[in-house]
């Protein structure tokens, strides 16, 4: 298994954007939680409570802490790969409704693409891509 950021068709990746603009100990916390996603077998049950939580359907939140802080990677599973979809600071109880959509279309927009006739290659990475 293999976590991967969510990429828009214009080449932006959101979580990784918020993620480095977290400071040391955000990045750590989200970084261990990625690491925890990768370390997974194909055939393994979806990562335990207090690491991982179902917010709607197959949507599954990362929960990060660094501090007092809480940092939440919003993902869903896609065969072999885990697809960070939205990354947000969890002020509430509950995961806000605005979040979840936001996830979900972009979940929908991943599919969509993934699921094209004839399946265009992903854009090279990196800032200097074409």
């Amino acid at each position: 298994m293999q976590a991967v950021y969510y990429r828009d068709r214009t080449g932006a990746e959101p979580v990784r954007d918020l993620m480095r603009s977290l400071d040391g100990a955000g990045r750590e916390a989200v970084a261990w939680g990625v690491e925890l996603l990768n370390a997974m077998g194909v055939a393994d049950p979806p990562l335990p409570f207090p690491y991982s939580s179902q917010v709607a359907g197959e949507l599954r939140e990362l929960r990060c802490h660094a501090g007092r802080r809480h940092i939440r990677d919003l993902y869903r599973r896609s065969e072999r790969l885990f697809v960070l979809l939205h990354a947000f600071e969890k002020r509430s109880a509950r995961v806000p409704e605005a979040e979840v959509v936001i996830a979900e279309a972009r979940w929908e927009d991943f599919r969509a693409r993934m699921n094209e006739q004839p399946r265009r290659r992903p854009r090279a990475a990196g800032a200097d891509a074409p």
